[in-house]
This record gives C-alpha cells, structure tokens and sequence, in this order.
C-alpha cells in the first residue's frame, strides 16, 4: 500500500489516494473472485453518497455558525468555497474512475 500511496499524483488527497488504492486492488483480484466487481462498484456509489453527505453537512453547519454571529465574513464564504471544491473534486475522481471500470462487469451474469 505504501508503494501504491507514494505513487499517487500530487492533485488528489489523501482521501482519494487511498480510495484509489483500494479500488485497485479490488480491480487486480476481480479474476479469481468476481464478487469484487461488485464490491468495486458499490464502493464507489457509497463514497459519491457520502461525499455529498459532508458537504451538505458542512455547508448547513456553516449558515448554522453565520446565523448566530450575525454578520457575514469573507472568510465563511471563502471556506464554504474550498469545500464545494473539494467535493466535486473527489466526484469528479469518483465519475473518473467509473469510466474506467473493468470491463468484466459487463460479462458477468
């Protein structure tokens, strides 16, 4: 794993580095177990859900915060921007690797 984690480009974080190396692994071993297909893909559709999750979370959190100070700080907008951003950043990883998906899926029945 420490192999594969220093090997991962320098735009992607940690969360997504290590979900690369998860992934794959599960993709390597899909020949002898099939079952990891599936595995794979629900990985990824429970990390998209999630990462929508936090950031909903974190926003409201946010306007939660703004509301009882009152005034609206350039800083809150800032952070609320860097968090947007990073969550389509990982969507935007999480639809990648999608894309790339084993073909094997498509043979399994």
């Amino acid at each position: 794993i420490t192999f594969y984690f220093s090997q991962a480009s320098g735009g992607e974080d940690e969360i997504q580095q290590l979900q690369k190396v998860l992934l794959d692994h599960l993709d390597e071993n899909t020949e002898t177990d099939p079952s990891l297909v599936f595995s794979r893909k629900f990985y990824i559709a429970q990390w998209f859900r999630d990462t929508t999750m936090e950031t909903e979370k974190a926003i409201k959190s946010q306007k939660d915060e703004d509301s009882s100070e009152g005034a609206h700080h350039a800083k809150d907008v800032e952070t609320t921007g860097q968090i947007m951003h990073r969550a389509e950043s990982r969507k935007k990883f999480l639809r990648s690797i999608i894309k790339t998906a084993p073909s094997q899926f498509s043979t399994l029945r």
